[in-house]
């Protein structure tokens, strides 16, 4: 017998015949043969469950219908997808959710990108035969980033899941029992009280909207409509490669020519470049690589831009703050030399600044409240907006985004480099910080540029750079939080010997983020880090320090690297859970 006949089976689905490895299930084989089986707590990435119930289907021989996301197929197993008992009993199951949901589809946050909305159009529900007591519960609206809305919860445990299998937080989990069943944090806390990330990879998967960003975008059209405000937005590198998506853009499309042109037609009155500050970050975190390692600092370093891996040390393993660069984010570096740096240049007052940050992440929703963000002697960052919620603006203006003409950024912090770009992918952080580390270090040019072993979808990727004169450096790269639970186990039991390790909290880096376009999967984040990889291919400048504004930065106004300037704007501290702002 072969392999391949060893590990398939066949099957026959709706009368096609077809054969697919044994390991499938139903709804996997129903894919193959162009049948879409309805579904809503089957996620691909998370493990099965099979709760929700609606993708019931009928098996010739089994006592009743089974739920196909969870049901392996078998050798000359006969399905059924399309039977008058499977419809009206998908039918009835929605009508049963439905019937315990809010009827405020017009207004609601994920309207027209809700799952249980789109299932229930297209199962031909128009009208919901059952009418009783809703469950009541309170909206948790206790942080800067993840509004919680309990009436909106379906029971399908996606976010448990996506919470314990990426993330290793747990913050979530089902209580009690029949109608009063809900999901929720421990003791029904708010998530202002419990040690979760603000990572938002739970928003990223949930199918209604009972886990959403908060929505600031009301907070940016009051700034932008008040005569006596100047108000400035930055845009994160992972921004121009998802926003195309909400306008029916393949995923992997980058529209940062339209992006600047439309930001302009909002009203913002300069529209700045998140990646001259990341070029930023990369001069000073690079720089102090360089100090820790000839002065005996603390090693390894580790990276501080991602704000969930941040709100993750304070919260789980404060113990390791030590090993935190503390160079701040692109988006806190920015912020602090918005209302210094260009506020001086431009001659504008300071406190008439309103700096806006568009990002992937909802995490720096709560970046932007910590109480270290205020070095320029304001609010750094007045209001953070993710990718949805400029999507929102956009499409409450009319505006044809997809036809606008490409516009280039402000000077003099719209020039960037493919260092800067790369932010967006796991293992950028790391690739840009070589780019600058090496050539500072040896004072020669770096040749081969493209440190490809640190790229990927890979949990964890460890690479080593000659830096001559016997020194290795050893870095290692790591996205999502379970990931970096092992790499701290490691540091911590002296299982490893690193130098530089850079950690992402969302499953590959910013490119998803949580803030970014529904729905975000292995191929959308593929996709979406290909075209960040070739949009530094063919960038005029693809190393940090050779970007010419941040030259002209550090020669006319901040001084050098780890200078005083530098060290009172751009770097920070970081505290334990209990130093959290509350």
């Amino acid at each position: 017998m072969s392999s391949i006949a060893e590990t398939s089976v066949k099957l026959n689905i709706d009368g096609q015949d077809i054969s697919v490895p044994k390991s499938y299930t139903i709804l996997q084989a129903a894919r193959l043969v162009g049948l879409d089986i309805p579904h809503l707590c089957y996620h691909p990435e998370l493990a099965r469950e099979g709760n929700c119930r609606v993708c019931l289907v009928e098996v010739e021989g089994a006592r009743s219908l089974v739920a196909s996301c969870v049901y392996p197929v078998a050798e000359g197993m006969k399905v059924h997808t399309n039977t008058e008992n499977v419809r009206e009993t998908r039918k009835t199951v929605v009508e049963l959710m439905l019937a315990n949901h809010p009827e405020d589809c017009l207004f609601c946050v994920k309207n027209q990108h809700c799952e249980l909305q789109a299932i229930a159009a297209d199962l031909g529900i128009r009208r919901v035969r059952f009418h009783g007591e809703k469950r009541k519960a309170k909206k948790d609206e206790s942080n800067p980033s993840i509004v919680r809305d309990p009436e909106k919860c379906i029971l399908c445990t996606r976010c448990v899941r996506a919470c314990s299998e990426r993330q290793g937080l747990d913050i979530f989990s089902s209580v009690n029992r029949g109608f009063n069943s809900i999901v929720e944090p421990a003791f029904g806390l708010g998530l202002d009280e419990v040690a979760c990330s603000y990572c938002g990879q739970c928003t990223t998967v949930c199918p209604t909207a009972a886990l959403t960003e908060r929505d600031d975008t009301q907070l940016v059209w009051d700034a932008l409509s008040d005569p006596d405000k100047y108000v400035v937005v930055q845009t994160a590198p992972s921004v121009r490669i998802g926003l195309g998506e909400e306008f029916g853009m393949k995923s992997g499309g980058i529209v940062t020519g339209k992006m600047v042109a439309v930001l302009r037609r909002l009203g913002f009155d300069k529209v700045f470049d998140t990646d001259f500050a990341a070029d930023l970050t990369i001069m000073e975190e690079g720089h102090e690589l360089l100090h820790r390692l000839k002065n005996g600092g603390v090693l390894p370093m580790m990276t501080s831009c991602s704000p969930g891996w941040i709100n993750f040390v304070e919260t789980t393993h404060p113990e390791m703050i030590p090993h935190l660069s503390t160079a701040k984010s692109p988006q806190g570096m920015f912020g602090a030399t918005v209302k210094t740096y260009f506020a001086e240049r431009a001659e504008i007052d300071p406190a008439k600044i309103v700096s806006v940050s568009v990002m992937p992440c909802t995490a720096k929703k709560w970046e932007a409240k910590r109480p270290q963000l205020n070095d320029s002697g304001f609010r750094d960052i007045d209001i953070v907006i993710t990718t949805r919620e400029l999507a929102r603006m956009i499409k409450q203006t009319g505006i044809d985004f997809m036809n606008l003409p490409d516009e280039e950024f402000d000077d003099p912090m719209g020039i960037s480099t493919g260092a800067g770009q790369i932010f967006g992918a796991t293992g950028g952080v790391m690739e840009a910080a070589l780019r600058t580390a090496y050539e500072v270090y040896t004072g020669k040019t770096l040749e081969n540029i493209d440190f490809v072993a640190v790229r990927g979808l890979d949990g964890i990727k460890e690479a080593s750079v000659d830096l001559g004169g016997g020194t290795i450096l050893k870095v290692v790269v790591a996205h999502t939080l379970r990931n970096a639970e092992k790499l701290l186990e490691k540091v911590k039991n002296k299982e490893a010997d690193y130098h530089f390790i850079e950690i992402m909290a969302c499953p590959g880096g910013c490119i998803g983020g949580g803030g970014q376009p529904y729905p975000t999967d292995a191929e959308v984040r593929q996709a979406r880090i290909d075209a960040i990889y070739n949009a530094d291919a063919h960038m005029k400048y693809r190393k940090s320090h050779e970007n010419p504004s941040i030259k002209e930065l550090y020669d006319t106004w901040m001084g050098k690297p780890l200078g005083e300037r530098a060290h009172h704007l751009l770097h920070t501290h970081f505290t334990p859970w209990e130093g959290r702002l509350r």
